[in-house]
């Protein structure tokens, strides 16, 4: 089968298309014929050589795929020589999925645990769905981890994002009221089309229009060290703040007094790291709460897709900054078949 691997550790150039015998099932295991797969900032960084697969995954890059399941291991619903359990029940050859995968996506077929098997959304086809798992999967462990709720006030950096644009429209749906920084005004002005109440332009003072506004019970956070400070004067009393990402930095000053004194919590998550039995509870809950809510009130945002063979375009559009929402690879369409 065609895949995508990365060569060596540099910059887009070092994705480049390859040959790879074709999956077989591991007993709880399905087989997908790949339609299409999300690119992640976390593919960027394996491309670069800092974020290496966790043991048994295939060596290239890929967080979520969709597709049509075509093979099923032995202990998987109708092949199962004896009973499946719930996690791994239900599926036959032929279904339409997607999966979050802990690596391999970026090739024509994967095999990935039945657990971490979704079917495809009603009223999605394969490219949305694609662009849907990942984000679906880091909005719901990341809102539980903070024990967000209804009423509460979420600040999301990064609003035009993959993660970010999935964030607003689940925690609208939700009933809590969103902030967004973006980076200018017409990015700011699409984050508030997907529910937030404000989108704040992330290069002038966001910090103090977060405070005029009250301030944020919780915050998810891609950038990591350079907004630590801002972000923890942006919290209400009780706040707490996820991060998610560190696009701008690894290491940052803490005011404990600050966090003593209005009960502030610090949290920090990865979701590929996890194991497989933590992974399986996030995507039963994408299931059996995001799910029903697409397409009405969440959707994909699907800035562009690129061909499986130019995933080295694919990364160097995401590292432009211009993308609002996802890049998707699709597998067997003919070069040139991208769009916006």
């Amino acid at each position: 089968m065609k895949v995508v691997n990365v060569t060596r550790p540099g910059g887009p150039e070092a994705l480049e298309t390859g040959a790879a015998p074709d999956p077989t099932p591991g007993p709880r295991e399905v087989i997908i014929a790949v339609e299409a797969a999300g690119v992640n900032r976390a593919d960027l960084l394996q491309r670069a050589g800092h974020y290496p697969p966790p043991p048994g995954a295939p060596p290239w890059p890929g967080l979520e795929a969709a597709g049509t399941i075509t093979a099923l291991g032995t202990e998987v619903g109708a092949a199962a020589r004896g009973p499946a359990d719930d996690a791994v029940a239900g599926w036959a050859v032929g279904d339409r999925v997607c999966a979050l995968l802990p690596g391999g996506g970026y090739a024509e077929r994967v095999a990935v645990d039945a657990s971490l098997v979704l079917p495809m959304p009603a009223g999605t086809d394969a490219v949305g769905a694609a662009g849907l798992v990942e984000a679906a999967c880091t909005v719901v462990s990341n809102l539980d981890a903070a024990g967000a709720h209804p009423g509460e006030t979420l600040l999301v950096h990064g609003g035009s994002g993959g993660v970010g644009s999935l964030a607003i429209q689940y925690a609208t749906a939700l009933g809590m009221r969103v902030l967004a920084t973006a980076g200018g005004p017409e990015r700011a002005a699409r984050c508030v089309e997907l529910g937030a109440e404000a989108g704040l332009d992330h290069r002038g003072d966001w910090a103090a229009r977060v405070k005029e506004r009250g301030g944020a019970d919780v915050i998810l956070d891609v950038a990591g060290a350079a907004n630590l400070d801002a972000n923890l004067r942006s919290l209400r009393t009780g706040g707490r703040l996820v991060v998610i990402g560190l696009q701008r930095g690894t290491r940052g000053e803490i005011d404990l007094g600050r966090l003593l004194s209005r009960r502030l919590t610090l949290l920090g998550t990865t979701l590929r790291s996890r194991p497989l039995a933590e992974r399986a509870a996030i995507v039963a809950a994408v299931r059996e709460r995001v799910w029903p809510l697409v397409p009405g009130r969440v959707s994909p945002v699907i800035h562009a897709t690129v061909p499986l063979e130019r995933a080295a375009d694919a990364h160097r559009l995401l590292d432009s900054g211009e993308v609002f929402g996802k890049v998707v690879l699709t597998v067997g369409a003919p070069d040139g078949a991208d769009a916006s």
